[in-house]
């Protein structure tokens, strides 16, 4: 599939997104293999450390100097045109181990053939750069890693020099798109693990329809909550991996903000803010009104319900349990575990299978009724998270605020994936504060629309603030191409 997204150049004095970065490939401006030597630069910067287990120098670099190569040929360029990607250590790349980020899987065997995710990002012509750290086998929204270390928060750093969590489960996805070291990354959302470090880092995170796009090869959490998606610098930049990705064209729609109409649910999701987060979530809304969007609050009440469908773990904690209960039985390897996480996996032992059965049932009815409650509305509006990105070092010693911070910022993004809807975070933040994000959502299916109405609000927010892309990167952009 030939997806091209139409070049607008990026404003001075704006950090470039990967669309224009194509775009001065195309034209000639830049050569694929000096801005991979950029991204591997930013990688070596000890703002980045920790955020890769293993790096993919050699071919990366083949890569890029092969686009270079077809560029001068006259050739025609893949999509991501020799651009440095980052893979999330639970996808498997041809030659490498897969190791979730966990050291009872240190002697894995390399993998024999690249997952279809990641073939497809090769196919469109990505540099994959590494394997990036995580939350052992994806199971937290704070990002700490204590095999590997845990990268601190690049963006937050600029603002404050008092070391804040990147956000989980793909944090070191997030940090190297976050330092530059990679254009975007590849990454898993189960209960927000893409738009959580997103949020927390000022970047563009886009859960898509769980069916969407595949999951084969990648080290599982949850089958039943699992997505393959990536965080990006623009939402624009979200719709090009997801088409790459979902192996699809997705079909915008060019509306006035006047011509929408959103919903806010006040259950649940607008409880607790800090001042930070409801300050900025409440200036977007404004400017939403005043833009002439038509902003309803609903209450939802159904999003009430979702401590007691997950009261004994939930679907994570059942599934994880399945896959990891034979190396939790032996000692020697149980040990090796990050001990926060075996405990959250060891919830699954008490879940019967008529618990589990039980849990299936009550999801699709809670679904049927979610869907019915919000139909009519283009998109739904909430915080991404309740908070700014935390202060690590009371998270490294704590695990009771660990896990109560855990639970605070697995909280809105997670009922996404319990709807198996999808979901955009977008940074809606003004330039001087710490990042927030804004999620932008809907049901199953409603991937383009979502994508539609975060692009208007992105452009809104960049005319405001300049906190983002260009204005002109909406919607109308993004039409006029062949895939």
């Amino acid at each position: 599939m030939d997806i091209q997204i139409n070049p607008e150049s990026i404003a001075p004095g704006l950090t470039p997104d990967l669309v224009s970065a194509v775009s001065a490939i195309r034209q000639g401006r830049a050569r694929a293999s000096e801005l991979l030597q950029a991204s591997e630069a930013a990688a070596d910067d000890p703002a980045c450390a920790h955020a890769f287990i293993r790096r993919f120098t050699a071919q990366a670099r083949a890569t890029a100097q092969g686009t270079d190569l077809l560029r001068q040929a006259g050739g025609p360029l893949p999509p991501l045109a020799g651009l440095a990607v980052s893979i999330k250590d639970l996808f498997d790349v041809q030659g490498q181990q897969t190791t979730a980020g966990a050291q009872v899987l240190a002697d894995a065997p390399t993998a024999t053939a690249d997952c279809t995710a990641v073939a497809r990002l090769r196919r469109a012509g990505a540099a994959l750069v590494g394997h990036t750290n995580l939350s052992e086998f994806a199971y937290s929204g704070i990002g700490l890693n204590p095999h590997h270390g845990t990268p601190a928060n690049p963006t937050t750093a600029r603002l404050n020099p008092t070391p804040r969590v990147p956000g989980g489960s793909t944090s070191g996805g997030a940090v190297s798109v976050a330092c530059g070291a990679a254009w975007a990354a590849l990454g898993s959302d189960t209960g927000g693990s893409i738009r959580i470090p997103a949020a927390l880092q000022g970047l563009v995170g886009f859960k898509n329809t769980q069916a969407l796009t595949p999951r084969d090869g990648c080290i599982p959490l949850s089958p039943t909550l699992d997505t393959t998606c990536a965080i990006t610098r623009s939402v624009r930049d979200a719709v090009l991996l997801h088409a790459i990705l979902a192996d699809r064209r997705p079909r915008l729609s060019v509306q006035p903000l006047a011509a929408l109409r959103l919903a806010v649910p006040h259950t649940l999701m607008l409880d607790g803010l800090d001042s930070t987060v409801a300050q900025a979530f409440e200036q977007t809304l404004q400017l939403l009104r005043d833009a002439g969007a038509h902003l309803h609050e609903i209450a939802l009440p159904e999003l009430g319900e979702l401590a007691g469908l997950q009261a004994q773990g939930g679907f994570a904690a059942a599934e994880s349990w399945a896959w990891h209960r034979a190396r939790l039985a032996d000692p020697r390897q149980a040990e090796r575990y990050d001990p926060r996480v075996a405990q959250r996996i060891r919830r699954g032992e008490s879940i019967s299978a008529a618990d589990y059965i039980d849990l299936g049932h009550q999801r699709r009815d809670w679904i049927t009724r979610v869907e019915r409650a919000i139909a009519g509305c283009d998109a739904l509006l909430s915080p991404t998270v309740p908070m700014v990105a935390p202060v690590m070092a009371p998270l490294l010693s704590s695990d009771p605020r660990f896990f109560a911070i855990n639970a605070l910022l697995l909280r809105n993004p997670s009922v996404i994936n319990l709807l198996d809807g999808c979901a955009a975070s977008l940074p809606c933040h003004a330039p001087d504060q710490l990042p927030v994000g804004l999620m932008v959502w809907g049901p199953a299916g409603a991937d383009d629309r979502v994508l539609s109405v975060s692009l208007a609000i992105e452009a809104l927010l960049h005319r405001t603030h300049a906190a983002g892309p260009p204005s002109d990167f909406g919607p109308s952009a993004l039409l006029d191409e062949e895939s």
